[in-house]
């Protein structure tokens, strides 16, 4: 067990500490939440960081398992969708090995998916909580200017937008997004028919997730 680690550990480091690692992937759950939701999402916020900040991101992410190994492919994970969430112990210690060893999650609550979200961490990190990121924290400044924080994309409930954060060491290792929808703002324009200044707001934000990733 102990040499399976810290094969599994060295290849963590060599991912997460090559320039070219720059790929994403989205995260598969159990308890019966959509995390296939947004089906264009992802590969339109890829295709727009290629194009606008200089990335080099494959346009068709990856899905991976939380339980999977294959999430240490991957320096940067999405997760989505608008219900329930289940991690079985297993599941939370891979992720926890992933995040602690270098990697990210960016979890976007799609409506729905907030008070499951909020008990599974708790399994992750027990003894972390989510810290409400400043609007002068650096990831709303990163390629594009969000003086305010994190912006509305979607409105359900007239509830702020918020974004959460985990910290190790004073890294954020993990982003939630909570009312704000961001994911609805990357998909196609026919999807959800917002203007397009809307969409161009999500993708920037967007955009500066990524950048913050993988520039830092």
């Amino acid at each position: 067990m102990r040499t399976t680690k810290i094969v599994l550990l060295t290849i963590i480091l060599a991912v997460f500490t090559s320039s070219s690692a720059q790929e994403l992937a989205i995260l598969k759950y159990r308890g019966g939440g959509d995390w296939y939701a947004n089906l264009t999402a992802l590969p339109n916020l890829i295709r727009f960081c290629n194009e606008n900040i200089n990335t080099k991101i494959n346009e068709k992410p990856k899905t991976v398992e939380a339980g999977d190994n294959a999430i240490f492919q991957y320096p940067f994970l999405h997760m989505t969708g608008h219900g329930n969430v289940v991690f079985s112990p297993e599941e939370s210690e891979n992720l926890k090995t992933y995040l602690l060893s270098g990697g990210f999650l960016h979890i976007d609550d799609n409506y729905g998916m907030e008070p499951y979200i909020r008990k599974e961490l708790v399994k992750i990190f027990p003894d972390k909580e989510l810290e409400e990121l400043g609007a002068d924290h650096p990831i709303f400044s990163q390629e594009y200017k969000f003086p305010k924080g994190l912006p509305k994309i979607h409105e359900h409930d007239g509830k702020r937008p918020q974004a959460l954060g985990i910290f190790n060491e004073n890294r954020l290792i993990l982003l939630f997004t909570f009312e704000s929808d961001l994911g609805d703002g990357w998909e196609d324009p026919t999807v959800h028919n917002d203007p397009a200044e809307v969409r161009e707001k999500a993708l920037k934000m967007g955009a500066n997730i990524i950048s913050y990733v993988f520039k830092n």
